[in-house]
């Protein structure tokens, strides 16, 4: 063999073991984080432990909590709320995830990123679009029932009021700037104007869009036909509300307003992402059953 082949041969064994040590670790970081989640809650654990804030100090202080379950997988008393809009309606949930939970969703989701798609109105499938230029990928029924994710998925119904089985499978998306520039997600609606896609579900009502990462510049969501001040969009000043990502913080908006009609005001989209790299996983939550 020429010693040429021979150093292309050598690299490529070493690429190749290089990427399945970097796999093994990734499995043993999700296994890891499954197994503690499965019997306690680590996150609510060092959260007590690390932050003396007093944010549970209205409830009563923190040990009431300590051996309700339910009160962790709902993260009572870190959950914070704000109203932010009441037309469209929107409301922003602080540290609704742990940063355990949001690093896991990132876990879960990196081997299987691909160029995002939107749902085309005839066949109901997945198509390319200038509209959204980021990478995702959904979650399939099996990962639905790890006890980390049907935690998140409880936390949504609740907070929500949408019922688990009205929601569709979790998206988790990721805008990377550095290497791919001018990544948006342009202003849309997310409830349906076709039949089709009707047919399973019913129409989208709301959508709770959670932020995985922090240290991002720009990416905010912008509404452009909430409040009636201007925001900050990708380094620009423009008409409407945005929200900043923030590791943990969750946006939950609704499409159809009081009297079950669309609501056209709930437009939205994603700003460009200026520096950084900013991770986000959303879920729809429709009128009916999905499953």
């Amino acid at each position: 063999m020429a010693p040429a082949m021979k150093i292309v041969f050598f690299l490529l064994t070493l690429v190749t073991v290089g990427m399945i040590i970097g796999a093994l670790f990734q499995l043993a970081f999700i296994r890891r984080l499954e197994d503690s989640y499965d019997s306690e809650f680590p996150s609510f654990r060092r959260t007590q432990e690390s932050q003396n804030d007093g944010s549970l100090q209205f409830l009563g202080g923190t040990s009431r909590w300590a051996n309700d379950k339910e009160a962790q997988l709902l993260r009572v008393g870190f959950v914070k709320p704000e109203i932010i809009s009441w037309s469209p309606r929107i409301i922003l949930f602080h540290n609704f995830l742990s940063m355990e939970e949001c690093d896991y969703l990132r876990a879960v989701a990196m081997p299987r990123l691909q160029i995002s798609t939107v749902v085309d109105t005839k066949t109901g499938k997945g198509i390319k679009s200038d509209v959204r230029t980021s990478s995702g990928m959904f979650l399939n029924h099996e990962e639905r029932k790890y006890p980390m994710i049907q935690a998140i998925e409880q936390r949504i119904s609740v907070y929500s009021q949408v019922p688990v089985e009205n929601g569709e499978l979790i998206q988790v998306l990721r805008w990377k700037h550095r290497y791919e520039k001018n990544q948006f997600y342009k202003p849309h609606h997310d409830y349906f104007s076709d039949t089709f896609n009707l047919k399973r579900g019913g129409q989208r009502v709301a959508t709770m869009l959670i932020y995985l990462s922090g240290n991002v510049e720009g990416g905010e969501t912008y509404f452009p036909m909430a409040g009636s001040g201007e925001c900050s969009c990708g380094g620009k000043m423009v008409q409407g509300l945005s929200v900043k990502p923030v590791k943990g913080d969750a946006v939950l908006f609704w499409s159809m307003g009081l009297d079950g009609e669309s609501d056209s005001s709930s437009i939205h989209g994603g700003c460009e992402v200026l520096a950084g790299e900013k991770w986000s996983a959303t879920k729809w939550m429709r009128q009916k059953t999905t499953s």
